[in-house]
């Protein structure tokens, strides 16, 4: 069996990042390291993946998801599906390991089942955890491409993210909210399950600049609605009998829907503003029927198709991306311009 860059890093006693610049001739290194770096992987039969794999062959690709059962994942899959079938004359079979939940040991699961099948390259959602980090880490030392979307994980040596600057959607959020409430009132957040980054990040964002630029919106909570209609029906109905002044509510992941239902069960005469995600037919459906003001979309479609792409030519081409985040527009919709 070939040795690993690992194996070559702890023999020359380098770090990895040094042994990756030798292999690739990227320079930067001292002469006599790298002639000691190169001597050492034909010592022990080192042979980097893209040599591994005859390109004659169908070359496997992997696909992990978390909360494969939401909405926004019918546009993501799209995405990526699209990507398979343009390139499909490179002879890619896909693999698809969809998690319905954020369990770090499920995906943990997903890419032991890939590794098995011995794939070229992972496009991943990355749920946060060090087990995931660190097999995304031993992945990479075999030569396994990793390409992250939608979320996005710290620490690893993942190729590059492709998915919405999730950050700058949730000040973005909070932007159309301080306009439809004069910048003034009390304002509720709902959010997912808090082990999902991307909500994190938007929540982040969405107090960061509430805090800076609205000093009269008061947060009146940030709740978790697990991405469950009904909890997020139950949130909203609680929260308006506590907070009957309430101006605005931003969701920031799924089971919108509920938001509706509560405002149907509790027959306001005027509702309190409304910001959901995702474009998916449900939110259209609540936009346009004036349950919703703005949908916030963040491009699935974009991010599954984009993610293969890069990845495949990661893989094809041998090729460093040229950024590292490929960052999907942030779309508003109002029922005026869907």
């Amino acid at each position: 069996m070939s040795g690993t860059i690992q194996d070559i890093a702890e023999m020359a006693g380098v770090s990895r990042g040094t042994v990756d610049r030798a292999l690739n001739k990227r320079g930067r290194i001292n002469k006599d390291v790298e002639e000691r770096i190169l001597q050492i992987a034909n010592e022990i039969g080192y042979v980097p993946r893209r040599k591994r794999n005859d390109k004659s062959e169908k070359i496997k690709i992997g696909v992990v998801t978390q909360l494969s059962e939401a909405p926004f994942m019918i546009r993501i899959r799209k995405g990526i599906n699209d990507a398979v079938k343009e390139t499909s004359a490179k002879k890619v079979e896909l693999l698809i390991q969809e998690c319905g939940n954020v369990s770090e040991e499920s995906q943990l699961s997903a890419l032991e089942t890939l590794e098995s099948a011995d794939v070229a390259g992972i496009a991943i959602m990355p749920v946060e955890g060090n087990k995931i980090r660190a097999k995304i880490n031993e992945l990479v030392e075999k030569g396994v491409k990793i390409v992250t979307f939608n979320t996005d994980i710290i620490g690893t040596g993942r190729s590059c993210f492709v998915g919405m600057d999730n950050i700058k959607s949730g000040r973005t959020a909070v932007g159309l909210m301080g306009a439809m409430t004069g910048r003034k009132g009390q304002i509720l957040a709902i959010t997912g399950h808090f082990g999902n980054n991307v909500n994190n990040m938007r929540v982040e964002g969405f107090t960061a600049e509430l805090k800076k630029s609205f000093e009269n919106l008061s947060l009146v909570g940030v709740q978790s609605g697990f991405d469950e209609s009904g909890e997020v029906e139950r949130i909203v109905y609680n929260s308006l009998g506590t907070f009957p002044e309430l101006k605005g509510i931003v969701v920031f992941s799924a089971g919108q829907e509920g938001v509706g239902r509560a405002f149907d069960k509790l027959q306001l005469k005027e509702r309190p503003s409304v910001v959901v995600y995702d474009l998916t037919p449900q939110n259209i459906d609540g936009l346009v029927n004036d349950k919703f003001d703005f949908i916030i979309d963040q491009n699935g479609y974009m991010q599954g198709y984009k993610s293969l792409c890069l990845l495949m030519d990661l893989i094809y081409g041998d090729t460093k991306p040229v950024k590292e985040s490929y960052y999907t527009d942030i779309i508003i919709k109002t029922k005026y311009n869907l």
